[in-house]
């Protein structure tokens, strides 16, 4: 099939999985369209929200209405590495008598991982989350071991409780290709959450997408052709990031300690790519990018003392770029 019509595919695809989605998840589009962005680009999300706001149900649900694996992985302070990657148990071999070494896979061999409070547990099993995440394979006992393609994490954070956290280093915060905010409901859309979740009618999702179109939908993303005015925006915004650049305006000398690397150039232009892509354009615009730069950006960058004194916050910043 020709990308042309990998590219209608998807687009009348995608209405369908954000059509059956909305049957359990009420509101929360923006979210919905993020996550499928990042699955596209295979990128991993990092989704900051507090309790209660169907961050576990929303992941669930796209697993379910795209035919892929899923597991929660709930972190904790005494969690291990090995409960995350999986370990080597020794068995009694019933042919040869002898006792050997048998690897019993962890939750991280899953499609879809749910890696719920990710703060939560010492740096140490953060790493063989992002190990994994990066390179997509699990090295255990000597042995290397490859993850089933496709492959995405969403780890959660609480805003809220910081006390006995582990706050992630801003090198694997890099990992993650977006870091989105999930917001309160409208009174209206929680009126629909609480009708749906307490009566006693049960939805029946269908399968959207299967594991091999998804692939090839992965496929298609990479072959976008882009033309070299929008990767010079994505690359001059992220520029005017580091206070240290000749681009640098002035708000950014002044608020920001450290801007971002290339790796968020390069999930601007991706993730315009899938953008475009999923609304049934073949190529991105400016616009695409634009609409990215909060997600991938606000991790990515340290505002100093001097913005904390003006009350001045990521976001805000930001806000500043895109209008500059």
């Amino acid at each position: 099939m020709d990308n042309v019509k990998l590219v209608e595919k998807l687009h009348s695809q995608k209405a369908k999985l954000y059509d059956e989605i909305a049957k359990v998840i009420i509101g929360q589009k923006d979210i919905v369209e993020r996550l499928f962005i990042s699955l596209l680009c295979k990128g991993h999300i990092l989704l900051e929200g507090v309790p209660g706001l169907a961050k576990t149900l929303l992941i669930k649900t796209l697993s379910d209405v795209m035919d892929l694996s899923f597991n929660r992985i709930q972190f904790t302070p005494d969690l291990m590495p090995s409960d995350i990657t999986g370990t080597d148990i020794i068995e009694d071999n019933a042919e040869t008598g002898k006792r050997e070494f048998k690897f019993f896979q962890g939750p991280v061999f899953a499609n879809i991982i749910l890696a719920d409070e990710i703060n939560r547990t010492p740096p140490k099993t953060q790493a063989a989350l992002l190990e994994a995440m990066q390179e997509h394979k699990v090295t255990t006992g000597g042995k290397t071991y490859t993850l089933e393609e496709p492959f995405f994490v969403l780890a959660t954070q609480n805003p809220i409780e910081q006390e006995g956290t582990y706050p992630l280093p801003e090198a694997q915060l890099d990992r993650f290709m977006f870091n989105v905010f999930i917001r309160y409901p409208s009174a209206s859309e929680e009126m629909d959450i609480v009708k749906s979740t307490t009566g006693a009618s049960e939805v029946t999702l269908n399968k959207i997408i299967k594991r091999k179109e998804l692939l090839e939908f992965q496929e298609l993303v990479r072959n976008v052709p882009v033309a070299d005015n929008v990767i010079e925006y994505a690359v001059n915004i992220v520029g005017k990031t580091r206070p240290m650049s000749e681009n640098a305006p002035q708000f950014t000398r002044d608020w920001l300690d450290w801007g971002a690397g290339p790796r968020a150039s390069m999930f601007l232009v991706l993730g315009a790519k899938a953008r475009a892509v999923l609304d049934g354009r073949t190529t991105p615009d400016i616009s695409d990018v634009k609409s990215l730069v909060k997600p991938v950006l606000r991790h990515r960058i340290i505002t100093n003392f001097n913005a904390e004194a003006d009350g001045i916050k990521t976001d805000d910043v930001l806000d500043k770029l895109i209008a500059d």
